[in-house]
């Protein structure tokens, strides 16, 4: 339906494309944010680089692993191993404050607003810096929560406590066998809230959320809205900037806004009412 052909703004012209997006923002009563990894990226949550090599050196050194993200994918020893990567992987991502206020100054943005939040991200950053969390929708799974990894069952478990746990008594690449996680209905191993296969867990807390968000878009039909996406790549399109560019298309009072750092287009379909901001988030929200 869109054609191939990207519409994409240069760094000299973003002020005059800020500008414009600032006009957008103040006039509109609703805002629909669409989030995906580059809007953490931009607030601190870096996967590769100082970040990784702090607080991952020693399973850089065994197995020469690159980035946090790859890495999670490695088939460990065993499970003890296994927790006492991810127990850390969780805690700095989920648990630790590193947000540089790139959130909490989107939050200003759009509090006044009726304001929805639509994010493949799964680190809680919206949660911690004050979204209301029924404007929330994650759909990826939650970092904070476990499942049962066969699933045996539909529901999802707060991990923090056994996540703090792991990384205090982890010693040698290895968390106590004591401390493995285990489904309290069928005694097999836990694993994240994650969607990474056919086992992801969508629980009653999941449903709900997508219900409200369901209600909010058709709440809305026929309405003036504004869509702005942040940080999302091509990664998993049709979550985020495939419905966000049907929306666009099928109503002349919407608005598409893409800001991401290198990957800010839209389809000419919708050129006429779409700004693209190829530049870091969080400096250009400093800017609006």
């Amino acid at each position: 339906m869109f054609s191939k052909r990207k519409t994409t703004t240069s760094i000299k012209n973003c002020s005059d494309k800020i500008r414009r997006f600032a006009a957008l923002l103040k006039e509109a009563d609703t805002v629909i944010i669409g989030a995906g990894s580059g809007l953490s990226t931009s607030a601190g949550f870096t996967y590769t680089g100082k970040r990784f090599e702090d607080y991952f050196p020693d399973f850089i050194k065994k197995y020469g692993f690159t980035d946090m993200y790859s890495g999670g994918f490695y088939p460990f020893e065993d499970l003890c191993e296994y927790w006492a990567y991810w127990s850390r992987y969780i805690f700095v991502n989920r648990y630790m404050d590193c947000d540089n206020g790139t959130y909490k100054r989107l939050l200003e943005l759009v509090k006044d607003k009726d304001y929805f939040v639509l994010t493949t991200n799964v680190d809680h950053q919206f949660q911690k810096a004050g979204f209301d969390k029924h404007r929330l929708f994650y759909t990826q799974g939650d970092y904070g929560l476990f499942q049962c990894s066969l699933p045996c069952h539909n529901s999802a478990y707060d991990n923090e406590a056994a996540i703090r746990q792991m990384v205090i008594e982890q010693n040698d690449m290895k968390i106590p066998q004591g401390l493995i996680p285990l489904c309290p209905k069928c005694g097999k191993p836990m694993s994240m809230n994650l969607r990474a296969d056919n086992t992801f867990v969508q629980n009653e807390g999941w449903y709900c959320a997508s219900e409200r968000y369901s209600d909010f878009i058709r709440g809305h039909k026929g309405t003036k809205v504004l869509l702005w996406e942040l940080g999302v790549g091509m990664n998993t399109p049709s979550i985020i900037k495939y419905p966000f560019w049907l929306m666009t298309y099928d109503n002349p009072d919407v608005y598409y806004v893409s800001m991401n750092y290198g990957e800010a287009f839209a389809p000419d379909e919708i050129r006429k009412r779409s700004i693209c901001i190829n530049a870091d988030i969080g400096e250009t929200i400093n800017q609006i």
